[in-house]
């Protein structure tokens, strides 16, 4: 899929040095890039446009960035979220995925990776129709009350929107298009993010323990959606 060159950037970070350098870089490789160095200047940008995704630094002084994550959240904010951790702080990586990040790179990184994770980010992003465009295709998978539309990209529940991260829509629809088949962590990661898990990685099981609670009732020893199978990976349990 190929991403608009538009794709909007906002990159929080308190380091001018690397502030400047991811703004020089994501520009040069075709997004349209803004840079905040606080969280109220931050607010302040989010209250005048909209963006497609937010770079996010968790190392900030007086606001970090799981606050700041935080806040957006509960404010119903869903726009997406790429966290940058120390590399050692797998705390932070999981207290970011469990409040609505979509995906975390360690610091240091190299920017071809960034640039991959955010491209994988905005593939998965619901994606509002401009007024007036043709609606695409119709390709649902409905189940109990709910229903999951994989060519909007969105999960209603009775006619109601449930606001989800990319993250969670990306894991969602591939356990929704592979109904009834078991898939590996492994492959579960390589088909919704593009990449694999590493002997650490917790985030898909943050996932998954954020869809089971989008859900509703479907709780990890009484599922009546996300199955786990022991020392294998996750089965939706809806027929195709």
């Amino acid at each position: 899929m190929t991403l608009p060159l538009a794709s909007k950037l906002l990159v929080l970070d308190d380091d001018a040095r690397l502030r400047d350098l991811l703004r020089r870089y994501l520009s040069e490789q075709g997004f349209s890039v803004q840079v905040a160095e606080t969280a109220p200047r931050l607010r302040e940008l989010l209250t005048r446009e909209r963006f497609d995704l937010i770079v996010l630094d968790i190392m900030m002084p007086q606001e970090d960035g799981l606050a700041v994550l935080k806040r957006l959240r509960s404010s119903g904010d869903t726009t997406p979220v790429l966290m940058l951790t120390a590399q050692a702080e797998v705390a932070d990586r999981i207290a970011g995925l469990e409040l609505g990040a979509d995906d975390y790179l360690g610091k240091p990184f190299s920017p071809p990776e960034l640039v991959a994770r955010i491209q994988a980010i905005l593939r998965r992003a619901p994606s509002l129709d401009a007024p007036g465009a043709p609606t695409l295709a119709a390709e649902s998978v409905a189940f109990g009350q709910y229903t999951l539309d994989l060519a909007r990209r969105t999960l209603h529940k009775q006619g109601q929107l449930c606001p989800m991260t990319a993250g969670e829509y990306g894991v969602l629809k591939v356990l929704a298009q592979h109904a009834q088949k078991t898939l590996s962590r492994d492959r579960l990661m390589e088909l919704a993010r593009g990449r694999e898990l590493n002997a650490f990685d917790r985030s898909l099981d943050v996932q998954i323990s954020r869809i089971r609670k989008l859900l509703g009732q479907d709780e990890p020893d009484a599922p009546q959606y996300v199955q786990t199978v022991r020392g294998v990976g996750y089965v939706f349990l809806v027929s195709p």
